[in-house]
């Protein structure tokens, strides 16, 4: 598995440099673009789940134990968390959405039977595998429901309402902005508020803030290390990111706002990460100055991470069911509601028995890559070598999305 991992890596990688190298500068429209932020939003909260609110702290330690894990010793936890959320891997995202906004229209090779019928199994799974991570990791979370190890009945309530919330949203497109938009504006309220808490009404200062975030210079300097997998728990983020990379291009690809292709690339990978290094960096000078996370504090963190999850849903669900012409229009909205709701549910618990692992998803989704590929080389090079612009029919008009059910 490494290996075709590595393959992976180095194939997306020199796609990026490809598709910079000849469209530079050509304008992306999408089929129903939306204003920029707009599009950066949607593309940050359908893009991460509650993983980010919450797992950086459980992260640290392993991460800073260079003694039991010397391959992490070339640079700082914070760095290291970093790496494994931000910048480089939003490439995968790039690469996707330029490819759905841009070269598919042209190419039509997800239209294939076989190749539909594989990507929306990797949509499914996906979608399973982001409500089954709610749920496992809800004991710590959230303790004082119970034992701090055991999922107990309410935390398949919590994933039952968050399934049922995104699978209701999901029937209707409009849904998608409101969602992404706040859960955008809560988090970034998250942020001030503990960053508040901690260099304001405790013992450090904004000063602390800019020495810890300054910590993140490490990845920077060591960046060639993510490259290629650092170890097991490394090919297990890699590998997540490849199973979301091909469903998070197909849903933002519709949204792409009108900017340039490296606009684009910025748009992508510096904006969140930016988001996700000022985060990260007030978590990390929690987890050192062994500060106590409040119990409001972590109920708003909570409650950021399940909205996260619903955007991620949401997203993904749409996307399946307009692929499948399962949509709400055609089912009717009860019916839309009951199928997926039963779907995402009885896969969630299928995940729970081990029955499926998401690395097995990210290697298929690598399969695709590959494919895709020799697909292009095969029969449509002269068609994607000959692109200069979107697709005639992508018009930039924001009010577009206004009219899509």
């Amino acid at each position: 598995m490494t290996l075709w991992l590595s393959a992976g890596l180095i194939f997306t990688f020199a796609a990026i440099a490809l598709i910079l190298y000849k469209w530079w500068d050509m304008q992306c429209i999408g089929v129903t673009p939306v204003r920029t932020l707009t599009f950066i939003a949607i593309l940050f909260t359908s893009g991460l789940d509650v993983g980010l609110i919450m797992f950086p702290l459980t992260e640290f330690g392993g991460y800073g134990d260079v003694s039991s894990n010397p391959e992490y010793g070339f640079a700082n936890p914070l760095a290291i968390e970093f790496g494994f959320w931000a910048f480089l891997i939003w490439g995968f995202y790039f690469l996707t959405s330029f490819y759905f906004a841009i070269i598919e229209p042209r190419v039509q090779f997800f239209e294939i039977p076989l190749v539909k019928l594989v990507n929306n199994v990797v949509i499914i799974g996906t979608c399973a595998f982001t409500a089954y991570l709610l749920l496992v990791n809800l004991p710590w979370y959230l303790p004082q429901l119970g034992d701090g190890e055991s999922v107990v009945p309410a935390f398949y309530v919590i994933v039952f309402l968050s399934i049922a919330l995104a699978v209701y949203s999901s029937s209707k497109i409009k849904y998608v902005r409101i969602l992404s938009v706040g859960s955008s504006i809560l988090f970034i309220t998250l942020i001030l508020g503990m960053w508040f808490r901690a260099f304001v009404l405790g013992k450090g200062s904004p000063m602390d803030f800019l020495g810890t975030a300054g910590m993140l210079g490490d990845y920077f300097a060591n960046i060639h290390q993510f490259v290629l997998p650092i170890n097991d728990y490394h090919e297990f983020y890699l590998f997540w990111w490849f199973a979301w990379s091909i469903m998070i291009g197909q849903f933002t690809a519709r949204f792409v706002s009108g900017i340039k292709t490296w606009q684009l690339l910025l748009a992508m990978l510096v904006v969140p990460s930016i988001a996700i290094g000022v985060w990260f960096s007030v978590l990390y000078y929690y987890h050192a100055e062994g500060l106590q996370i409040a119990a409001f504090t972590n109920i708003a963190m909570i409650s950021v991470g399940v909205l996260m999850v619903v955007n991620s849903l949401d997203s993904l669900i749409r996307l399946y069911t307009d692929n499948l012409n399962l949509t709400a229009e055609r089912l009717g909205r009860v019916n839309y509601v009951i199928f997926n709701l039963v779907a995402m549910v009885g896969l969630t618990m299928l995940f729970q028995l081990d029955f499926l692992r998401i690395q097995w998803v990210g290697a298929l989704v690598i399969a695709l890559y590959f494919t895709c590929f020799a697909y292009i080389l095969m029969k449509k090079r002269n068609e994607v070598f000959a692109i200069n612009s979107s697709p005639r029919e992508n018009i930039l008009d924001f009010h577009r999305i206004d009219l899509v059910s």
